[in-house]
């Protein structure tokens, strides 16, 4: 179901992902049409600077 316009969807986007502190989080969806309206969902991985990915990388 769309979290904008509460359309059923048969092709859903996650437009979100909720983090918890304690069990499991969830993605958010939206349908197609509703999808533009909302931020892309950031890759985990840009979070961290150069300096810290250099330092997880394993050689």
């Amino acid at each position: 179901m769309c979290v904008r316009c509460s359309a059923i969807t048969a092709a859903p986007v996650v437009v979100s992902e909720v983090h918890q502190g304690s069990g499991p989080g969830f993605n958010v969806y939206a349908c197609p049409e509703c999808a533009p309206h909302f931020p892309p969902v950031p890759d985990v991985l840009d979070l961290f600077d150069d300096q810290d990915r250099r330092r997880f990388t394993r050689p």
